[in-house]
């Protein structure tokens, strides 16, 4: 009888958990598909690296876009964003596959900050949990000493 009540427990949590990961997934398709508010693109340029930037912003502050970086003797990445400011700060998760070997997927946080028309990509201290890497609480961003400052470009469709 015990066996049986862990049995139907364990079906109710594979229930649960389906049902949120949908919710998750119906949430993302909406974001994606939703009509942007504003588009603005950037471009930040450190001695041979290159990244292309494009923001969209959405209703409610959300953001979405695309990022493409070329660093100097590493392979390029292409991918996209997804966050929200918090103040003059765009956090955003960069999820990415490298041009090299498109079968794995990366995800890593960023943080930009927004002074006038540049917005800096800060360095941070991340920390790696279950597999998903966040910046450390209470540990600074440093947007002072940094290679990229991304400044705004006129967009181009590819």
């Amino acid at each position: 009888m015990k066996n049986l009540g862990l049995f139907c427990l364990l079906l109710v949590c594979i229930a649960l958990e389906s049902c949120n990961k949908n919710q998750k997934d119906v949430k993302a398709t909406l974001i994606s598909s939703e009509k942007p508010v504003s588009v603005q693109c950037y471009k930040a340029l450190y001695d041979n690296d290159t990244i292309d930037l494009k923001i969209n912003t959405l209703k409610k502050e959300k953001i979405t876009g695309n990022m493409v970086m070329k660093v100097f003797n590493r392979a390029k990445k292409i991918g996209k964003i997804a966050g929200e400011f918090h103040g003059d700060t765009l956090f955003v998760a960069y999820t990415f596959i490298l041009e090299a070997n498109k079968q794995i997927t990366y995800k890593n946080p960023m943080a930009f900050l927004k002074r006038g028309n540049e917005l800096i990509l800060g360095n941070g201290e991340i920390e790696t949990t279950m597999g998903a890497s966040y910046f450390v609480k209470g540990k600074p961003i440093d947007f002072d000493n940094v290679k990229y400052k991304f400044t705004k470009v006129d967009c181009i469709d590819k």
